[in-house]
C-alpha cells in the first residue's frame, strides 16, 4: 500500500507511504492518489482532508525518477490535462484540504502543497522545485501557481535555481499558514481541523469554489460570480441553522444541505 487513506469523523487522513523513498511518487502511488481523490469528491460526508507523508523527514519529495514510466517531457504535460489530477490536487476538488507539511516538499510534493487550502509546516520543513536541475520543468502547478502565491522573483528563484527554502521563510512570503515545532504539528493540525468541522460544510465548498474560480477576475467581475456552490450555500437549511445557533446562544448543527 503506497498511500494510507482513513476517515473518521469527517476528517480524511491521506498519507504517501513511502518513506524509505521519501514518499516520492511512483506510478501506483500516482493512481491511488487519483482514486482517492475520486472517492473524497462522491462523499459529502468527507468535510476536511489532510494530507501528508510517512515518517518526519519527507512530506513528497515529488516524482520518482526511477518510474516515471518512460514518458517524454511533452506527453507527461499533455496528460496532466486541465484537472491537475495528478501529483497536485485536482481543481474540481470541493473539499477543504490541509497540508501537514513534515518535512521535505520537493517538486510535485511542493506542488501537492501549492493545491491545497491551509498549509501548517513543521519548521524543519524546506520547500523547492528542482526540475530544472535534472531537465525537466515544474510541470504540475508549480510553473504557474507558485508565483501566484509568493512574490514572482522570489517563484522564479525557487525554480531556476532549485534552492531549497526553509518553512519559515515561505511563511514570511505568505505561503504557510503556521509553523510549529515537529513536535506540535499535530496538534497544530487538529487545531485547523476543529476550526473547519465548526464551520458550514457548504459555506467552506462555496469559499473555496469562488476564490478558486475568481482569483485572475477583475473585482467587479468575481464580486457578480455565481458558482453552483455559492448558490446552495445561500439556500441551504445550514444557513438557516447557523442563524438561529447564534441567536439561541449554541453551537450549530450542521447538516451539509
Amino acid at each position: 500500500m503506497t498511500v494510507v487513506f482513513d476517515v473518521q469523523g469527517h476528517v480524511a487522513r491521506v498519507t504517501i507511504d513511502r518513506p524509505e523513498r521519501m514518499n516520492a511518487v511512483d506510478r501506483a502511488t500516482f493512481q491511488r492518489l487519483g482514486e482517492i481523490w475520486d472517492e473524497i469528491e462522491a462523499r459529502p460526508d468527507i468535510r476536511c482532508v489532510v494530507l501528508t507523508g510517512a515518517g518526519e523527514k519527507a512530506f513528497c519529495a515529488g516524482a520518482d525518477l526511477k518510474d516515471d514510466g518512460g514518458k517524454s517531457g511533452v506527453e507527461y504535460w499533455q496528460d496532466i490535462g486541465a484537472g491537475f489530477s495528478g501529483l497536485s490536487l485536482r481543481k474540481s476538488l470541493k473539499t477543504p484540504v490541509i497540508a501537514r507539511v513534515n518535512g521535505l516538499a520537493l517538486g510535485g510534493g511542493l506542488e501537492m502543497v501549492l493545491g491545497c487550502d491551509i498549509v501548517i509546516a513543521a519548521d524543519s520543513a524546506r520547500f523547492a522545485l528542482p526540475e530544472a536541475k535534472v531537465g525537466r520543468v515544474p510541470l504540475d502547478g508549480g510553473i504557474v501557481l507558485l508565483q501566484r502565491l509568493i512574490p514572482r522573483n522570489i517563484a522564479v528563484g525557487m525554480m531556476m535555481t532549485g534552492r531549497m527554502v526553509p518553512a519559515p521563510e515561505m511563511a514570511r512570503y505568505g505561503m504557510i499558514n503556521a509553523v510549529v515545532p515537529m513536535a506540535d504539528l499535530d496538534d497544530e493540525v487538529d487545531r485547523w481541523v476543529a476550526d473547519i468541522l465548526g464551520s458550514a460544510p457548504l459555506s467552506l465548498r462555496a469559499i473555496k469554489a469562488v476564490v478558486r474560480e475568481t482569483a485572475a477576475m477583475p473585482v467587479h467581475d468575481a464580486f457578480l460570480r455565481e458558482t453552483p456552490e455559492l448558490i446552495a450555500a445561500l439556500n441551504s437549511q445550514d444557513a438557516d441553522e447557523g442563524v438561529a445557533a447564534f441567536r439561541e446562544k449554541r453551537a450549530p448543527v450542521w447538516k451539509g444541505r
